[in-house]
Protein backbone atom coordinates (compact mmCIF):
# COMPACT_ATOMS: atom_id res chain seq x y z
CA UNK A 1 0.00 0.00 0.00
CA UNK A 2 1.03 3.40 -0.55
CA UNK A 3 3.82 5.52 1.72
CA UNK A 4 4.56 9.28 2.00
CA UNK A 5 7.26 11.00 2.76
CA UNK A 6 7.07 14.51 5.18
CA UNK A 7 9.63 16.68 5.14
CA UNK A 8 8.72 17.06 8.76
CA UNK A 9 8.39 14.61 11.65
CA UNK A 10 5.00 12.69 11.46
CA UNK A 11 2.46 13.75 14.32
CA UNK A 12 -1.13 12.95 13.88
CA UNK A 13 -3.02 11.87 10.56
CA UNK A 14 -7.34 11.83 10.15
CA UNK A 15 -9.10 10.67 7.24
CA UNK A 16 -12.13 12.70 5.83
CA UNK A 17 -15.49 12.64 6.67
CA UNK A 18 -16.57 13.09 3.42
CA UNK A 19 -13.93 11.94 0.48
CA UNK A 20 -12.84 8.04 1.13
CA UNK A 21 -9.24 8.81 -0.77
CA UNK A 22 -8.30 11.91 1.38
CA UNK A 23 -6.40 12.37 4.41
CA UNK A 24 -4.93 14.94 6.46
CA UNK A 25 -1.29 15.20 8.65
CA UNK A 26 -0.02 16.99 10.85
CA UNK A 27 4.20 17.49 11.51
CA UNK A 28 6.65 19.19 13.16
CA UNK A 29 10.55 20.01 12.64
CA UNK A 30 12.93 18.97 14.90
CA UNK A 31 10.91 15.94 16.66
CA UNK A 32 8.42 19.00 17.42
CA UNK A 33 11.19 20.64 19.76
CA UNK A 34 11.49 23.55 18.06
CA UNK A 35 11.09 24.90 14.40
CA UNK A 36 8.23 24.98 11.76
CA UNK A 37 5.50 23.00 10.83
CA UNK A 38 3.59 21.50 7.48
CA UNK A 39 -0.23 20.51 7.71
CA UNK A 40 -0.33 18.20 4.92
CA UNK A 41 -3.39 17.15 2.67
CA UNK A 42 -2.98 13.76 1.00
CA UNK A 43 -5.20 12.18 -1.89
CA UNK A 44 -4.92 9.04 -2.04
CA UNK A 45 -5.12 7.04 -6.31
CA UNK A 46 -7.93 3.82 -6.48
CA UNK A 47 -4.71 2.07 -7.61
CA UNK A 48 -2.28 1.62 -4.94
CA UNK A 49 0.58 1.54 -7.25
CA UNK A 50 0.33 5.14 -7.72
CA UNK A 51 1.97 6.94 -5.14
CA UNK A 52 -0.42 9.52 -3.05
CA UNK A 53 -0.54 12.73 -4.49
CA UNK A 54 -0.35 15.73 -1.86
CA UNK A 55 -3.03 18.25 -2.83
CA UNK A 56 -2.17 21.06 -0.40
CA UNK A 57 0.90 21.87 2.03
CA UNK A 58 0.07 24.82 4.38
CA UNK A 59 3.73 25.93 6.48
CA UNK A 60 3.12 27.17 9.91
CA UNK A 61 5.67 28.71 11.78
CA UNK A 62 5.66 26.19 14.57
CA UNK A 63 5.13 22.35 14.73
CA UNK A 64 1.90 21.31 14.20
CA UNK A 65 0.53 19.00 16.65
CA UNK A 66 -2.55 17.48 15.78
CA UNK A 67 -5.19 18.06 12.62
CA UNK A 68 -9.30 17.59 12.52
CA UNK A 69 -11.97 18.06 9.61
CA UNK A 70 -14.67 19.89 9.74
CA UNK A 71 -17.79 17.73 10.41
CA UNK A 72 -20.08 20.43 8.44
CA UNK A 73 -17.95 21.92 5.45
CA UNK A 74 -15.89 19.50 3.25
CA UNK A 75 -12.88 21.44 2.30
CA UNK A 76 -12.09 22.96 6.27
CA UNK A 77 -9.60 21.74 7.97
CA UNK A 78 -8.71 22.83 11.70
CA UNK A 79 -4.45 22.62 12.82
CA UNK A 80 -3.15 22.40 16.64
CA UNK A 81 -0.41 24.38 16.85
CA UNK A 82 2.84 24.54 19.20
CA UNK A 83 2.37 28.50 19.29
CA UNK A 84 -0.85 28.38 21.31
CA UNK A 85 -2.96 28.75 18.24
CA UNK A 86 -5.86 26.85 16.44
CA UNK A 87 -5.50 27.66 12.54
CA UNK A 88 -8.57 26.83 9.96
CA UNK A 89 -7.62 26.20 6.43
CA UNK A 90 -10.44 26.10 3.50
CA UNK A 91 -8.95 23.68 0.51
CA UNK A 92 -11.08 25.94 -1.43
CA UNK A 93 -9.59 28.71 -1.19
CA UNK A 94 -6.07 29.85 -2.86
CA UNK A 95 -2.95 29.18 -0.64
CA UNK A 96 -2.43 33.29 -0.18
CA UNK A 97 -6.25 32.88 1.86
CA UNK A 98 -4.79 30.79 4.42
CA UNK A 99 -5.31 30.36 7.24
CA UNK A 100 -9.22 31.54 6.94
CA UNK A 101 -9.22 31.69 11.07
CA UNK A 102 -6.13 31.75 13.29
CA UNK A 103 -7.59 31.50 17.56
CA UNK A 104 -4.75 32.38 20.03
CA UNK A 105 -5.66 32.09 23.06
CA UNK A 106 -3.75 29.55 24.59
CA UNK A 107 -0.76 30.04 26.39
CA UNK A 108 0.85 27.14 25.80
CA UNK A 109 1.24 24.29 22.88
CA UNK A 110 -2.39 23.59 21.81
CA UNK A 111 -1.67 19.15 21.70
CA UNK A 112 -5.37 18.18 20.48
CA UNK A 113 -8.34 19.09 18.16
CA UNK A 114 -11.34 17.20 17.63
CA UNK A 115 -14.95 18.26 15.81
CA UNK A 116 -18.08 17.89 17.09
CA UNK A 117 -19.78 15.01 15.47
CA UNK A 118 -23.09 15.45 16.42
CA UNK A 119 -23.82 19.20 16.04
CA UNK A 120 -20.98 19.69 13.45
CA UNK A 121 -20.77 23.60 14.37
CA UNK A 122 -17.89 23.48 17.31
CA UNK A 123 -14.84 22.14 18.27
CA UNK A 124 -12.52 21.63 21.11
CA UNK A 125 -8.83 22.05 21.57
CA UNK A 126 -6.94 21.15 24.49
CA UNK A 127 -3.16 22.36 25.21
CA UNK A 128 -0.30 21.81 27.84
CA UNK A 129 -1.91 25.13 29.28
CA UNK A 130 -3.67 22.58 31.26
CA UNK A 131 -7.22 23.90 29.63
CA UNK A 132 -9.59 22.96 27.33
CA UNK A 133 -11.83 24.70 25.20
CA UNK A 134 -14.47 25.09 22.84
CA UNK A 135 -14.78 27.40 19.71
CA UNK A 136 -17.60 28.02 16.66
CA UNK A 137 -15.94 28.80 13.50
CA UNK A 138 -17.33 32.05 13.27
CA UNK A 139 -16.55 33.61 17.16
CA UNK A 140 -13.14 35.18 17.47
CA UNK A 141 -13.13 34.26 20.82
CA UNK A 142 -13.70 30.98 22.34
CA UNK A 143 -16.89 29.85 23.78
CA UNK A 144 -15.79 28.27 26.69
CA UNK A 145 -12.45 27.33 28.81
CA UNK A 146 -12.64 24.25 30.92
CA UNK A 147 -10.09 24.89 33.54
CA UNK A 148 -9.62 21.30 36.37
CA UNK A 149 -6.71 19.81 34.90
CA UNK A 150 -3.64 19.92 37.11
CA UNK A 151 -1.33 19.27 34.17
CA UNK A 152 -1.23 19.16 30.18
CA UNK A 153 -4.55 17.98 28.34
CA UNK A 154 -3.33 16.09 25.70
CA UNK A 155 -6.80 15.07 24.05
CA UNK A 156 -10.49 16.33 24.29
CA UNK A 157 -12.79 14.28 22.39
CA UNK A 158 -16.78 14.91 21.72
CA UNK A 159 -18.99 11.91 22.71
CA UNK A 160 -19.86 10.49 19.27
CA UNK A 161 -23.78 10.29 20.86
CA UNK A 162 -24.05 13.58 22.62
CA UNK A 163 -23.86 16.87 21.70
CA UNK A 164 -22.79 18.53 24.63
CA UNK A 165 -19.95 15.65 26.27
CA UNK A 166 -16.78 15.57 26.00
CA UNK A 167 -13.80 13.53 27.58
CA UNK A 168 -9.84 15.18 28.52
CA UNK A 169 -7.01 12.92 29.04
CA UNK A 170 -4.35 14.75 31.01
CA UNK A 171 -1.11 14.17 32.52
CA UNK A 172 -2.42 14.46 35.97
CA UNK A 173 -3.34 10.79 35.40
CA UNK A 174 -7.22 11.71 35.19
CA UNK A 175 -9.62 11.62 32.34
CA UNK A 176 -12.57 14.22 32.89
CA UNK A 177 -16.13 14.15 31.50
CA UNK A 178 -17.49 17.20 30.77
CA UNK A 179 -21.11 18.24 29.86
CA UNK A 180 -20.83 21.96 28.30
CA UNK A 181 -24.03 22.84 29.62
CA UNK A 182 -22.51 22.21 33.40
CA UNK A 183 -20.20 24.59 35.42
CA UNK A 184 -17.59 22.20 36.04
CA UNK A 185 -16.75 18.63 35.44
CA UNK A 186 -19.62 15.52 36.02
CA UNK A 187 -16.88 13.14 36.76
CA UNK A 188 -13.25 12.64 37.47
CA UNK A 189 -11.81 9.09 36.08
CA UNK A 190 -8.56 8.10 38.23
CA UNK A 191 -7.73 5.89 35.07
CA UNK A 192 -4.09 5.27 35.21
CA UNK A 193 -1.00 6.04 37.94
CA UNK A 194 1.00 7.38 35.01
CA UNK A 195 0.31 10.02 32.61
CA UNK A 196 -2.74 10.04 30.32
CA UNK A 197 -1.96 10.86 26.32
CA UNK A 198 -5.21 9.71 24.68
CA UNK A 199 -9.35 8.73 25.48
CA UNK A 200 -11.62 8.00 22.60
CA UNK A 201 -15.47 7.15 23.28
CA UNK A 202 -16.94 3.84 21.71
CA UNK A 203 -18.79 4.60 18.36
CA UNK A 204 -21.44 1.90 19.46
CA UNK A 205 -21.92 2.66 23.04
CA UNK A 206 -21.68 6.19 24.53
CA UNK A 207 -20.95 5.16 28.22
CA UNK A 208 -17.61 3.18 27.32
CA UNK A 209 -14.44 5.23 26.91
CA UNK A 210 -10.45 4.07 26.44
CA UNK A 211 -7.60 5.68 27.75
CA UNK A 212 -3.90 5.24 27.21
CA UNK A 213 -1.02 5.87 29.04
CA UNK A 214 2.43 6.34 29.78
CA UNK A 215 2.31 3.02 31.96
CA UNK A 216 2.56 1.10 28.71
CA UNK A 217 -1.84 0.23 29.18
CA UNK A 218 -4.96 0.83 27.21
CA UNK A 219 -7.71 0.81 29.62
CA UNK A 220 -11.67 0.55 28.27
CA UNK A 221 -13.98 2.24 31.06
CA UNK A 222 -17.71 2.21 31.46
CA UNK A 223 -18.39 5.38 32.80
CA UNK A 224 -22.07 3.92 34.39
CA UNK A 225 -19.31 2.23 36.86
CA UNK A 226 -15.97 3.19 36.88
CA UNK A 227 -14.34 1.82 39.57
CA UNK A 228 -12.39 -1.04 37.56
CA UNK A 229 -11.88 -1.13 34.20
CA UNK A 230 -13.55 -3.34 31.89
CA UNK A 231 -10.51 -4.68 30.04
CA UNK A 232 -6.81 -3.64 30.52
CA UNK A 233 -4.82 -4.26 27.03
CA UNK A 234 -1.05 -4.82 27.52
CA UNK A 235 1.55 -5.46 24.90
CA UNK A 236 3.20 -1.76 24.26
CA UNK A 237 6.88 -1.65 24.81
CA UNK A 238 6.53 1.94 25.99
CA UNK A 239 3.98 4.51 26.56
CA UNK A 240 0.51 4.87 24.22
CA UNK A 241 0.99 7.63 22.44
CA UNK A 242 -2.94 7.10 20.97
CA UNK A 243 -5.78 5.47 20.86
CA UNK A 244 -8.98 5.15 18.31
CA UNK A 245 -12.34 3.14 18.39
CA UNK A 246 -13.15 1.18 15.03
CA UNK A 247 -16.03 3.15 13.35
CA UNK A 248 -17.63 -0.21 12.02
CA UNK A 249 -17.04 -3.00 15.06
CA UNK A 250 -17.98 -1.90 18.73
CA UNK A 251 -14.98 -4.28 19.99
CA UNK A 252 -11.86 -3.07 17.88
CA UNK A 253 -9.77 -0.84 18.66
CA UNK A 254 -6.22 0.52 17.25
CA UNK A 255 -3.60 2.38 19.37
CA UNK A 256 0.28 3.64 18.59
CA UNK A 257 2.96 3.83 20.60
CA UNK A 258 6.16 4.79 21.55
CA UNK A 259 7.86 1.23 20.62
CA UNK A 260 7.27 2.14 17.19
CA UNK A 261 4.10 -0.67 16.57
CA UNK A 262 0.85 0.12 15.82
CA UNK A 263 -1.68 -2.67 17.66
CA UNK A 264 -5.07 -3.76 16.40
CA UNK A 265 -7.53 -5.21 19.45
CA UNK A 266 -10.60 -6.83 20.34
CA UNK A 267 -11.23 -5.30 23.83
CA UNK A 268 -14.33 -8.04 24.04
CA UNK A 269 -12.19 -11.11 24.40
CA UNK A 270 -9.65 -12.06 26.90
CA UNK A 271 -6.41 -12.18 24.09
CA UNK A 272 -7.42 -9.12 23.25
CA UNK A 273 -4.26 -8.40 20.49
CA UNK A 274 -5.84 -8.99 17.16
CA UNK A 275 -2.34 -8.08 15.29
CA UNK A 276 0.60 -5.79 15.76
CA UNK A 277 2.13 -3.84 12.91
CA UNK A 278 5.99 -2.85 12.82
CA UNK A 279 6.12 -0.88 9.98
CA UNK A 280 7.65 2.56 11.45
CA UNK A 281 11.06 2.74 12.50
CA UNK A 282 11.00 5.89 15.12
CA UNK A 283 8.02 6.42 17.36
CA UNK A 284 4.85 5.54 16.30
CA UNK A 285 2.55 8.96 17.41
CA UNK A 286 -0.81 9.08 14.76
CA UNK A 287 -3.08 6.46 13.60
CA UNK A 288 -6.77 6.84 12.29
CA UNK A 289 -8.95 4.50 11.06
CA UNK A 290 -11.44 5.61 8.23
CA UNK A 291 -15.24 5.77 8.67
CA UNK A 292 -15.96 5.91 4.88
CA UNK A 293 -13.84 2.36 3.81
CA UNK A 294 -14.01 -0.51 6.71
CA UNK A 295 -10.63 -1.70 7.60
CA UNK A 296 -8.61 1.50 5.90
CA UNK A 297 -5.88 2.55 8.66
CA UNK A 298 -3.69 5.07 8.30
CA UNK A 299 -0.65 6.23 10.43
CA UNK A 300 2.07 8.34 10.83
CA UNK A 301 5.33 9.12 13.18
CA UNK A 302 8.88 10.55 13.44
CA UNK A 303 10.31 8.78 10.96
CA UNK A 304 9.04 11.45 8.71
CA UNK A 305 6.10 8.70 6.90
CA UNK A 306 2.70 8.17 6.68
CA UNK A 307 1.32 4.87 5.98
CA UNK A 308 -2.28 3.77 4.37
CA UNK A 309 -3.37 -0.23 4.58
CA UNK A 310 -6.14 -2.11 4.77
CA UNK A 311 -5.96 -4.22 8.04
CA UNK A 312 -4.65 -7.60 7.55
CA UNK A 313 -2.30 -6.53 5.10
CA UNK A 314 1.37 -5.43 5.15
CA UNK A 315 1.68 -1.79 5.78
CA UNK A 316 5.18 -1.81 3.30
CA UNK A 317 3.77 -3.94 1.00
CA UNK A 318 3.91 -2.29 -2.77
Amino acid sequence: MPVFKTPFNGYSVKFSPFYENRLAVATAQNFGILGNGRLHVLDLSPDPSVPIAELAAYDTADGVYDVAWSESHDSIVIAAVADGSVKLYDLALPPTSNPIRSFHEHTREVHSADYNPVRRDSFLSSSWDDTAKLWTLDRPTSVRTFKEHAYCVYSAVWNPRHADVFASASGDCTVRIWDVREPGSTMILPAHEFEILACDWNKYDECVIATASVDKSVKVWDVRNYRVPVSVLNGHGYAVRKVKFSPHARNLMVSCSYDMTVCVWDCMVEDALVSRYDHHTEFAVGVDLSVLVEGLMASTGWDELVYVWQHGTDPRAP
